[in-house]
This record gives C-alpha cells, structure tokens and sequence, in this order.
C-alpha cells in the first residue's frame, strides 16, 4: 500500500486550519518549573526590578567607591570642620573634619555588612528552631514555642539597647546581638510552613524508608520551606538596618571613629536648625532608599513565590 504523497498531507493540514504534525490540542508548551516561574514574576514586578538595582548600586557604592575616592576617615581634621559642601568636599565636612561624601561611604559599609550578617544569623537559628518545632509536635512544640512568643513580649529595641551599653560596639557585636534576637519572626513562619508539609507524602516515605529526623529536616523540610525562608531574608535585612540607625541615633552605635548612618544622623541632629543640611539630608536620604528598596525586593519575592499571589 502506497503513502499518500506529501502535497495531499500538507493540503490535509491546511484545511484543518492546523500545521503538519501539530497535536489535536494545539502547540505543546513547556511546563516551567516553580522557581523559573517565580523568577519570571519577580522580574515582570518593575518595582522590584528599581528596588534590586538600587541595592544593587549601594553594595557597589559602598564597598568600591572608596577605592575611586579614598578619603581620611580616621584623623581628625578641625581645621576643616562644617565646611560647605564645594570644592574638594562634594558633601562638605561634619563636626570632626571628615569628608562627608566619604562618611557615607563608610557608614554604608557598616550598615549592609550588619544588616546581611544579623540576617544571615537571624534567619539560621529561626530556621533550625522553626523546622525542629514543626516537625517534632505535641509538648516539644509547645514548649519551644511558648519560649518564642515569650521573647516575643520583650521588646527588641530594648534588649538590644541594654546589652549595646555593656558591650563596646563592633560590627561583629552588633550583629551578633541584633541577629541574636530577630530569630523569633522567621521561627514562627517556618513552623507554619513545616506543620503543612509534615504531613506530605514524600516526609511519609522518608520515615518509612527509615530516615532519621535530622535527615528529615535538612534533607526534605527546610529545602521545601526555602521559599518562605528567602522572602523573610530580605524584611529581616531591612530591619537589622534599621534596629542599628535606632542604635546609633541614641548614642549606642559603633565606637568612634567607625561609624554607620544611624550614628551620622545622631551627631547631626544638633545641626539640623543651624543651616547645616549636608549632614542630615543625604545620608538620611541614603538610609530610607536602601530600607525602601530592601523592602519592595521582599514584597516582589513574596508574590513570586505565593502561588495565590501570583499573576496568571
């Protein structure tokens, strides 16, 4: 039996509006994965876009501007003190003679190096104390729980105030105590995504092929919990900044002459009705456009990452 040539096949095809080899239902699409698709919402998101961009450009502006434009930020200089910014000084000078262009700087670096790193401490032990209480239950739960919301009624700024004034202020001190005490929010949020997925098949066939509960959490609970975990990031990144230009306002930051935008603000609240408007405004500026842009990077991430938020 012959095969029908090709020039009746392809008018075959025209006729059912259809190209030759097509399936019935139409061209076949390809199935992305969760993360690509959260990827290609956040990147759809423009003010996420800005918000990652300008993160992006303070990291830069922080750590390698110095490197094009190295100032002293370690003598004093009080021949040069208040001086208008002009000239040599972009920015002008503050009360100690230091170039404030190079200040900023400075104070940038402090910040996103605590911010990341009381972030990076605050979002392990939540993760830990989160996925071990969500997957233990029953009196275990409670009882770790209980000592969460327990730490939860003592207010942060305070703790952190109080052991700041008996520890001189280092980055690393800082941090340690900042993340120390920020664990309490992703602990929570963990928990809650792990008592859902605790009842899942694939933690169901883990246990029955004899995985212990340490594999269990590692290997299956917090990978899948990832999603809540990276959108918590970024909000505890804003608020560790934030928790530290708090501190550094009220006079408890980093010990002279390191400093960080919050200690800036603080020396120069004083200046603030004496015409000095370069210490205050730019700086001041700099701390809510980093906050601001950290904050729409997490909303992004937590409408890409819900699938209930996520556009269609």
């Amino acid at each position: 039996m012959t095969e029908p040539e090709a020039p009746l096949l392809e008018g075959l095809g025209d006729a059912a509006g259809m190209p030759i080899g097509a399936p019935e239902g139409g061209e076949v699409q390809i199935i992305a994965s969760g993360w690509n698709l959260a990827l290609r919402e956040f990147f759809d998101n423009k003010l996420a876009v800005v918000g990652l961009v300008v993160i992006v450009f303070f990291i830069l502006f922080c750590f390698i501007g110095p490197l094009f434009d190295s100032t002293n930020q370690t003598l004093v200089n009080p021949l040069n003190t208040d001086l208008a910014p002009g000239g040599h000084y972009l920015l002008g000078t503050d009360e100690h003679g230091f170039d404030e262009f190079g200040r900023i700087m400075l104070g940038g670096q402090t910040a996103l190096e605590i911010g990341f790193f009381a972030a990076a401490i605050a979002t392990v032990l939540g993760t830990l104390w989160g996925a071990i209480a969500g997957l233990a239950g029953g009196l275990v739960d409670g009882i770790m729980m209980r000592i969460v919301d327990v730490l939860l009624s003592i207010p942060l700024l305070f703790l952190v105030l109080v052991l700041a004034t008996k520890y001189s202020g280092t980055v690393v001190r800082l941090s340690l105590l900042i993340g120390l005490f920020s664990w309490l929010i992703p602990a929570r949020l963990v928990r809650g995504e792990v008592l859902t997925l605790r009842t899942r098949d694939f933690v169901s066939a883990s246990r029955v092929m004899g995985a212990n509960r340490r594999r269990i959490v590692l290997r299956h609970l917090i990978p899948n919990a990832l999603s809540v975990v990276i959108v918590n990031v970024t909000f505890q990144v804003a608020d560790s900044i934030l928790i530290l230009a708090y501190i550094g306002f009220l006079g408890f930051g980093l010990q002279f002459p390191s400093t960080s935008w919050g200690d800036m603000l603080g020396g120069a609240q004083n200046y603030v009705t004496e015409g000095y408007w370069w210490l205050v405004y730019p700086v001041g500026g700099c701390l809510v456009v980093l906050v601001l842009a950290t904050n729409l990077v997490g909303d992004a991430l937590r409408d890409a990452f819900d699938v209930r938020l996520r556009r269609r």
